[in-house]
């Protein structure tokens, strides 16, 4: 079976091709340190079968938080923490990477934070899909947070992880720079596709310089947007390319600004039979054939023959999933002795929706069945 071969990612060698997406999952402390919950958490995953962990939106700078109850790596104080999670998961038998993470102006969006004022590329007042208050950046917020990527990458490293993840879709802020539609500047930041590219270009230039060219270096790139008039799949997938050119070392391939919901987002619903998974598959099987570095397909994918048959063709290296992880943990280990097996995951989304009241993740199906 192609998805339980070993596969390396920039010398980083995983058990087998299945990745936890990185999942948001509310478990950390008020100072966006790792708590003794979060490691159990974690540790259910790493025992559950999984080659690769990534951690979900830990943020680089405090501008960039969207959560009070959200994994910080802005600061050295998060190091030792994280030590002991990476430690845990280890000790398991899983690698784990960390998904560095600003949201843009999605701070504004969903819970108060506590933070600054939410900052964007620009400020685009005709958005028929966001509606909070937000503002354009200077040119040294921008700076500013280039190099807090590159630090973040620093402390990860130190904290022995495997591997980083940056976060370039779901329309926090890679994706807002990059689509047309958010990033209307005029100066070199914006325009073209290359200079709406810039900042993705100079945070992989700056992870570089403080973690070396020998450490795994991931992105999930937005390639393109949920509604039209935003990025086209035309741009998303040479800005792949272009950033396969500069070193990152493999790519998830998902969506960029949220449309309407939740058909033109990542979590669509409705997921009951084969034709509904796997909703990024062409897009992914596109781009790896534009790259030379590892892709990792991610959109409701439920059935392992699917999976299985999406490796084999060459549309992917790897299989990304979230929701059904979510559900059960040691999900890989049950399709390890019978690959009939079927998630429990429906994606009905309110685990999604319990993470947006600033509640732990956790399947709400799962626990209303533990009450009954």
């Amino acid at each position: 079976m192609t998805l339980f071969e070993p596969m390396v990612i920039k010398g980083m060698e995983l058990k087998n091709r299945f990745v936890r997406s990185a999942t948001y999952d509310g478990y950390a402390d008020h100072k966006g340190r790792v708590t003794a919950d979060q490691i159990r958490f974690f540790e259910e995953l790493a025992a559950g079968g999984v080659g690769l962990i990534v951690t979900g939106i830990a943020y680089v700078h405090n501008s960039g938080q969207t959560s009070p109850i959200q994994n910080s790596v802005a600061t050295d104080d998060c190091i030792p923490g994280l030590k002991k999670l990476s430690g845990a998961v280890h000790n398991l038998g899983a690698k784990i990477a960390i998904q560095l993470f600003h949201a843009g102006r999605e701070g504004a969006r969903f819970l108060n934070a506590g933070n600054l004022e939410a900052i964007g590329p620009s400020f685009v007042q005709d958005d028929p899909y966001f509606k909070r208050p937000y503002r354009a950046m200077t040119g040294e917020e921008i700076s500013e947070v280039i190099s807090a990527f590159g630090d973040g990458a620093r402390r990860v490293r130190e904290a022995g992880f495997d591997a980083v993840q940056v976060h370039g879709a779901h329309a926090y802020l890679l994706s807002q720079f990059l689509s047309p539609c958010l990033n209307r500047r005029d100066d070199q930041w914006g325009g073209s596709l290359e200079n709406r590219l810039r900042l993705h270009r100079e945070i992989v230039k700056d992870i570089r310089a403080k973690v070396g060219e020998d450490y795994p270096l991931l992105i999930k790139l937005g390639v393109q947007d949920g509604f039209p008039g935003g990025l086209e799949f035309r741009e998303g997938a040479l800005a792949a390319r272009s950033l396969a050119e500069w070193g990152v070392d493999a790519i998830e391939v998902s969506s960029g600004l949220r449309g309407q919901r939740y058909e033109g987002t990542e979590f669509r619903t409705k997921i009951s039979r084969p034709e509904r998974e796997a909703y990024f598959r062409e897009w992914c099987k596109a781009i790896k054939g534009e790259v030379d570095v590892p892709v990792m397909m991610v959109g409701g994918l439920r059935t392992f023959a699917l999976m299985e048959e999406v490796i084999e063709r060459g549309e992917a290296d790897f299989v990304s999933l979230c929701r059904p992880f979510i559900r059960e943990p040691a999900i890989v280990n049950e399709w390890r002795k019978d690959t009939h097996y079927r998630p429990a995951c429906i994606s009905c989304n309110q685990c999604l929706d319990t993470v947006f009241q600033g509640n732990r993740v956790q399947c709400i199906q799962e626990a209303k069945g533990k009450k009954t």
